[in-house]
């Protein structure tokens, strides 16, 4: 890992979204995993659900150990339910705001000094839109959603899901939150651009669109 990276990443105001796909994973980097991440990673029992994870401790613990000066594993990582008490949260550290996303190929990590809120889907042809729209969409995202058939309806619902996907980890909400409302005054939402089989959205409180910098995690990861 080179330090001037990460350090790089975060010098600017803004929000700071990290890439990687799955098949950069290595066993190496279980080495910076504290033993409540190291239980999680053997918990899951599908490899690409152990990579996914593995890749989205690693690019947060190295991204904040550039900017804080110190190893990866000395990076305190929170995970504390809010309603339990049990290490299954959303990922916090002191001095900054995280979101953590994976789906398919890619995992990502946003970091923002304000709330934030990433997420990545795979758009899945199989996937009952109409069902599914009936209890996630507005009505008038449901109107637009008609003028879709096939795999652009699929595209275009995934589209819609990550957005308001995006918007409730910002506010804390998670999928608690009322899905077919729109987002709230003071929300910025913009999608980002992974691919065709893909779709990914960010949401920051901000009251004026973020600075947005997207960073490839291979050489933060080598």
């Amino acid at each position: 890992m080179t330090d001037d990276i990460g350090q790089k990443a975060l010098r600017s105001a803004g929000v700071e979204v990290w890439w990687a796909r799955v098949g950069a994973a290595q066993d190496a980097f279980v080495r910076d995993l504290d033993p409540v991440e190291r239980e999680r990673l053997a918990a899951y029992l599908r490899d690409e659900d152990r990579a996914r994870f593995l890749l989205g401790v690693t690019i947060t613990r190295r991204v904040l150990g550039a900017r804080f000066s110190l190893l990866p594993a000395r990076i305190r990582l929170d995970r504390t339910c809010s309603e339990c008490g049990k290490p299954h949260g959303k990922v916090r550290a002191d001095g900054v705001e995280l979101s953590v996303t994976h789906s398919g190929e890619f995992v990502g990590v946003a970091f923002s000094d304000q709330p934030v809120g990433l997420d990545v889907e795979k758009v899945d042809p199989g996937v009952d839109v109409d069902g599914v729209a009936r209890i996630a969409l507005s009505a008038e995202e449901a109107r637009e959603l008609e003028r879709y058939d096939g795999i652009a309806k699929a595209q275009a619902f995934t589209t819609y899901w990550t957005r308001k996907e995006a918007v409730l980890k910002a506010t804390g909400q998670g999928l608690r939150g009322e899905l077919r409302a729109p987002a709230p005054a003071g929300i910025q939402v913009q999608e980002l651009e992974v691919g065709a089989d893909h779709r990914a959205a960010l949401a920051v409180v901000s009251a004026e669109p973020p600075v947005v910098r997207v960073q490839d995690a291979t050489l933060l990861l080598s």
